[in-house]
């Protein structure tokens, strides 16, 4: 058999690789197209949850637009705390520990919030720090050091935390005068959102 029969050109293959290449990218390209597309999704997705100001987002709960759950335990100096008790006035549960980043970052914001609540007088909203996974003796040296006067509640086995459900501080929940669960907030909070929201709020109840 001659040369010329069994020899095959550099250009031979070049024109095979370039024809089987071409099949390959024809099949491959969809599954490009819809991972980029995927992707995309996500992000717009992202971008939409995000909260521009970097303030803790409202988080469902099957305790919202329902009666608190059940929440009995012990302020700072032993005076018994029970939450179905606070009837008749806003009540602002902050759940905290003081070895929490974002905990110690909002702290400032809750300083300012409970300020501007006692100037309301009988109108404003009672704040609470609810204690998570702490000691006592780590959170009173937290206030010394951070500031703050209001009242921290401790609970046997963190309770309270357990009945809200909280599984990551910060959260702070917000409560009407009739006792009803009406917002959440995971993550860092500011002054300005919780005096916002319980506005509106009071507003939407009327």
């Amino acid at each position: 058999m001659s040369d010329a029969a069994t020899t095959t050109t550099t250009s031979d293959i070049d024109d095979a690789a370039a024809s089987s290449g071409g099949r390959t990218g024809g099949r491959v390209a969809p599954f490009i197209a819809l991972g980029i597309a995927v992707a995309l999704i996500g992000l717009v997705v992202l971008l939409v949850g995000a909260d521009p100001n970097g303030e803790g987002t409202t988080a469902r709960s099957p305790l919202l637009d329902r009666p608190a759950p059940e929440a009995v335990g012990e302020l700072d100096g032993g005076t018994p705390f029970d939450l179905s008790r606070r009837k008749g006035s806003w009540v602002v549960l902050n759940f905290f520990q003081s070895s929490c980043i974002p905990c110690i970052a909002e702290h400032p914001e809750l300083v300012d919030f409970v300020e501007q609540q006692r100037g309301l007088g009988t109108q404003g909203a009672e704040f609470y720090s609810v204690v998570t996974g702490d000691t006592r003796a780590n959170v009173e040296e937290f206030f010394e050091r951070e500031g703050g006067d209001w009242p921290a509640i401790y609970s046997d086995g963190d309770q309270i935390t357990v009945a809200f459900g909280v599984a990551q501080v910060p959260e702070t929940w917000i409560i009407d005068p009739q006792g009803v669960v009406r917002e959440r907030f995971q993550g860092e909070v500011t002054a300005d959102l919780l005096s916002i929201t319980i506005q509106q709020i009071r507003e939407s109840l009327r």
